[in-house]
């Protein structure tokens, strides 16, 4: 590809919407460009990347087994319905109506139709294990979209699933998948761990994420130096050391705290407390009803444990404002268990709490000196909270955290849409059994941002060659018809190699060409110049060592392409 032929716009300055490393990079080599909130265009530079990561994505999936579809962006809500999640997905569906007054939605994901084509096309037992998937836009409306690709509105995803007989085969399908996953992770290059995962709002049995190791990432694994690594959430926590309540001492009173809505705010406004003696409430609402969790002032709720209570169930998050409002009388920073008229449920550390400061259900108050089974209840306990640093993990080591980005998740959902849609077949004893699913997602466009947070130095961006626009970028410096012709000879003999090349025409200073060069992470740059020429060779530069070398002309295709070859696994 000629440059001259590409819509290349790259700066120099960082955007200052960028808070991320691979927005920023994303934007200044004009890979593409924010059309609203969390939605963007893909330019020519950008799209060639994800062209790359999605062809990885295709050989492995097809090597796997899986057969190519393509399923509409735009869903029926009766589908949903019949799942049971047009009520319970909440605000991230889309959902619209047609000209004569039908619900839809724009997919987020395909678990519904996909199951509709399954309970239509699939009769019988030897029809399995099938699995179907495809490579499509989603739409998912964040509350706050951010950080560029990383977590934005619409993305490109591959969504693969998984129809077997019964539980075995479900188990078998599942690794399957997982070794493909692997090999995919593996092939673009990518450092990345994989842990076990919640079900979160598609549901089923068991889970595990592929999440790409970096500081950005929204995502926190919980390890040891054993083999123990899961997503923070679901790490669970060591019980207290058992420890005698201490008797009440204080009376409990309330007072004001004008403008106090956190639990820092607090310790400032009475001038400290001690640690254990402040606990903060949460409302959390979920498929199966809503519940008022406290938790120590310091500790963070994990909406995965939550999903587990049977107060609350599938699909755990912090109730909405005019909800607590509405139910409690107060809103968030007020809240607290004395005349909850939610169910109340401590976090298992609280077991030996007493004369603790809380909400008191009435905005700008507070209580002090509140004792379970004097003032209120006495709560149900259960292990609510995030684990940290330094806890003593299910294999005994001690914990340790890293942050990820969640590049693709495997699910084995079991019959949750199966039965729910009718989807069975007739097995070999003329009974018929819904089939049991797995679904498998890749974030084929996160997956670009992601290596950019791995792979860059103050340069720019220093692509892997599985996933680079481009592997290789053909400079001519000067102007003389000599530099030129062996140029285009050059570019013509790498491409009728096999070798992706760029061919930069655009007759920049050549500072200019080799700052644009290096932001855009071209693997390996071969300048052609009066110099080189009149001696015969070209010179190489490789963007991930810098190291620089001078190529015989003749030999440079069969040189990169060795190059490339003692790379591959």
């Amino acid at each position: 590809m000629r440059a001259s032929s590409l819509l290349i716009n790259t700066t120099r300055e960082r955007p200052a919407e960028a808070e991320l490393t691979s927005h920023a990079l994303m934007l200044r080599a004009g890979m593409l460009r924010q059309l609203a909130s969390g939605i963007f265009s893909w330019l020519p530079l950008g799209l060639r990347t994800v062209r790359r990561i999605e062809q990885i994505v295709r050989e492995e999936m097809n090597r796997a087994g899986a057969a190519e579809i393509m399923m509409p962006a735009v869903q029926p809500a009766e589908l949903w319905q019949e799942s049971g999640r047009w009520q319970i997905y909440g605000p991230e569906l889309l959902r619209l109506e047609d000209r004569h007054g039908r619900a839809y939605c724009v997919g987020p994901t395909h678990e519904e139709v996909v199951t509709d084509i399954a309970r239509a096309c699939v009769r019988s037992w030897r029809q399995l294990p099938c699995n179907l998937y495809q490579i499509q836009t989603k739409f998912r409306d964040e509350v706050r979209p951010r950080f560029g690709v990383m977590r934005s509105r619409e993305f490109v995803m591959k969504d693969a699933y998984s129809f077997d007989a019964d539980a075995a085969g479900a188990k078998r399908s599942y690794q399957i998948m997982r070794d493909a996953y692997v090999r995919i992770f593996d092939r673009i290059g990518l450092d990345y761990r994989v842990v076990e995962a919640d079900v979160g709002a598609i549901g089923g049995s068991f889970s595990e994420e592929f999440l790409a190791l970096a500081d950005c990432g929204e995502a926190v694994i919980g390890y040891t130096d054993g083999d123990y690594a899961t997503n923070l959430e679901q790490v669970p926590c060591s019980p207290p050391a058992a420890a005698q309540r201490p008797d009440p001492g204080e009376k409990m009173e309330e007072f004001a705290t004008p403008g106090v809505a956190t639990i820092d705010e607090l310790d400032q406004f009475v001038g400290g407390i001690d640690p254990g003696r402040s606990i903060k409430t949460m409302i959390v609402t979920g498929e199966a009803g809503s519940a008022a969790l406290i938790l120590p002032g310091n500790a963070e709720l994990s909406l995965a444990k939550a999903s587990r209570l049977e107060q609350v169930g599938f699909g755990a998050a912090l109730a909405e404002d005019d909800f607590v409002r509405k139910t409690v009388g107060a809103g968030f920073g007020s809240l607290g268990p004395v005349g909850m008229s939610l169910p109340v449920i401590a976090d298992a550390s609280l077991a030996s709490a007493a004369d603790f400061f809380c909400g008191a259900n009435r905005d700008g108050y507070h209580l002090r000196g509140v004792n379970f089974g004097r003032d209120l209840p006495e709560p149900r306990f259960a292990d609510l909270r995030m684990a940290v640093a330094g806890e003593v993990a299910p294999d005994g080591r001690p914990l340790k955290l890293r942050r990820g980005i969640e590049v693709g998740q495997i699910f084995n959902l079991g019959t949750k849409y199966s039965q729910a849609m009718a989807a069975r077949i007739e097995g070999d004893d003329n009974v018929l059994r819904p089939m049991v699913m797995g679904c498998y997602g890749i974030g084929i466009t996160r997956i670009v941002a992601a290596a950019i947070e791995q792979f860059n130095d103050e340069a720019g961006i220093v692509f892997p060659e599985s996933i680079a626009p481009f592997i290789v970028a053909v400079l001519p410096l000067g102007k003389s018809p000599e530099v030129m012709q062996a140029a285009e000879s050059l570019y013509a003999a790498l491409n009728e190699s096999g070798i992706d090349c760029l061919l930069e025409d655009r007759g920049l200073r050549a500072g200019a060409a080799f700052a644009d060069l290096d932001l855009l992470g071209i693997p390996h740059r071969l300048v052609v110049s009066e110099r080189s020429l009149a001696a015969g060779k070209v010179e190489h530069k490789a963007r991930h060592t810098g190291a620089v070398s001078m190529l015989e002309m003749a030999d440079a295709p069969a040189q990169v392409r060795a190059m490339l070859a003692a790379k591959k696994p």
